[in-house]
């Protein structure tokens, strides 16, 4: 059984959100990431793969489609295969997510 301690993978870098992978698959994968105040993931889309998104620790200003909200601890937010979202740590504290994917899209998609 492979067993992760996602605090203890945490990490931040001044210059971008840093992106830590946890579970990787053919079907699926589920990374950290991590988010100092200012930092976003630009607002794309998988026209084939469901995302969601789930906040560990902070506030997430998550867009998924036309919508915009904040998204806190405990919470979690789905952005459908097709749909424009994204992410932006607008708080004062560090944003730290879990992220999953499926399924799992081709290398640069």
């Amino acid at each position: 059984m492979r067993c992760v301690n996602v605090a203890n993978l945490a990490r931040f870098g001044d210059d971008k959100m840093q992106k830590i992978p946890l579970f990787d698959s053919a079907r699926f994968f589920c990374d950290v990431y991590c988010l100092k105040t200012g930092q976003a993931q630009r607002a794309h889309a998988h026209p084939d793969a469901d995302k969601v998104y789930y906040v560990l620790k902070g506030h997430a200003t998550v867009q998924v489609g036309d919508e915009v909200g904040l998204v806190e601890a405990g919470e979690a937010v789905l952005a459908p295969a097709g749909s424009i979202h994204g992410i932006t740590n607008q708080a004062a504290d560090p944003l730290t997510l879990l992220v999953f994917m499926a399924p799992k899209p081709a290398a640069g998609g």
